[in-house]
């Protein structure tokens, strides 16, 4: 970032440089959109719903743990837990309770 930004009104700055990053790293994301298997329903859920969140949240990260939560419990419901690392459900599990005890 360069500079301290724009002001918009008093509350809000605007940071025009970031915004090149920003739209080149939304470029690859998609790019790798494209190797997901959007036929099968354990991958295309929570992918679509990981692109959402990212996008209506305006934060990756919000968007990732959504995207880790919502694939550990469809796995689990699916009945194809033990398919999935239990590193992945221990650290969705993590960030579940994040969201329930901690909030936003």
């Amino acid at each position: 970032m360069v500079g301290g930004g724009v002001a918009v009104s008093e509350s809000v700055n605007l940071y025009p440089v970031t915004a090149p990053a920003l739209i080149i790293v939304g470029v690859m994301m998609m790019k790798a959109s494209a190797k997901i298997n959007w036929s099968k329903p354990l991958d295309a859920i929570p992918s679509f719903l990981t692109i959402m969140i990212m996008a209506l949240s305006v934060s990756i990260t919000d968007g990732i743990a959504f995207g880790l939560i919502s694939y550990s419990g469809l796995s689990i419901t699916a009945g194809k837990a033990r398919d999935v690392p239990w590193p992945l459900h221990l650290c969705a599990a993590l960030l579940l309770l994040r969201y329930i005890f901690l909030g936003q």
